[in-house]
């Protein structure tokens, strides 16, 4: 099989995913009491299957001997790939897999476009070296960052629909408010963690990180970290929480996706 192949089959068990996902939390709103649990046990095996298949199909290359190419539209399918994954594990535990009918087809479009536009855009990496590794590392930030954000705007619908006493639909699925808030600051203190590698993995690798084609990038990086590390200590401190908390967390991530997404875009499509 060749990677067209493999990503096809992955774009078709994620969509199997979804569909059950969708099947189970639609059971479990209209009759919480009743609500099946054999779509879950079958998502769990296709979302698994689609995973292995999605990373075996980004890093062909490598096993063709190749260097991985880092275009605008391959980085897009590896994020959403990490964030699928971190989604995974994470609803092995918590009863989450509402938040997956809202990333999957994100994850489903992102391997669409990369299969679509496979050229030449963009630099071309070997992933073993270490500026493999400060991309791997910069990656999974960016990743559980995003995933984070997910968690905030679900946050946040939640407490609008609490304090106006409707606790119907989608709300039934979620967890309690205060399950949420630890998930969404577990999720940023690992992605705070990750960055932190990132930027200094970029210091060592990088013969220059403040070179005119990384300088916005790094400097927006690292004002990314810094809001969301006076977020942690609001949270530590202060015990910042609710809408401060989700303001905070969206302005992060939108400087860190400027960061990382919008300096390679005007490098390759306007530049």
């Amino acid at each position: 099989m060749n990677a067209t192949t493999i990503s096809l089959i992955a774009i078709l068990l994620y969509s199997i995913s979804w569909v059950l996902i969708s099947l189970h939390v639609r059971a479990d709103i209209q009759n919480p009491q009743q609500a099946s649990g054999k779509e879950l046990k079958f998502y769990f095996v296709s979302w698994l299957v689609a995973l292995i298949l999605h990373i075996l199909a980004l890093h062909y290359p490598l096993i063709q001997g190749t260097a991985m190419s880092l275009n605008f539209f391959t980085l897009a399918s590896y994020v959403m790939w990490f964030i699928s994954l971190i989604l995974f594990v994470t609803t092995l535990k918590r009863k989450i897999e509402s938040l997956a009918i809202f990333v999957l087809p994100y994850t489903i479009l992102s391997m669409i476009l990369a299969m679509q536009f496979t050229t030449n855009l963009g630099s071309f990496v070997q992933m073993r070296s270490g500026l493999g590794l400060h991309v791997l590392i910069s990656l999974l930030a960016y990743s559980v960052l995003l995933l984070a954000s997910f968690q905030a705007l679900l946050l946040s619908y939640q407490n609008m629909r609490l304090h106006t006493h409707q606790t119907s639909g989608l709300m039934r699925t979620l967890p309690s408010l205060e399950d949420m808030e630890h998930l969404l600051f577990r999720f940023i203190a690992i992605g705070v963690i990750l960055l932190t590698f990132s930027l200094i993995t970029g210091f060592i690798y990088l013969d220059d990180l403040f070179a005119q084609h990384v300088a916005h990038k790094t400097i927006l990086s690292i004002i990314a970290w810094i809001v969301f590390s006076i977020l942690l200590f609001g949270r530590w401190k202060y015990g910042w929480r609710g809408k401060k908390a989700v303001h905070w967390t969206l302005a992060g991530f939108i400087i860190l996706m400027i960061a990382f997404f919008g300096t390679r875009f005007i490098q390759e499509f306007v530049i």
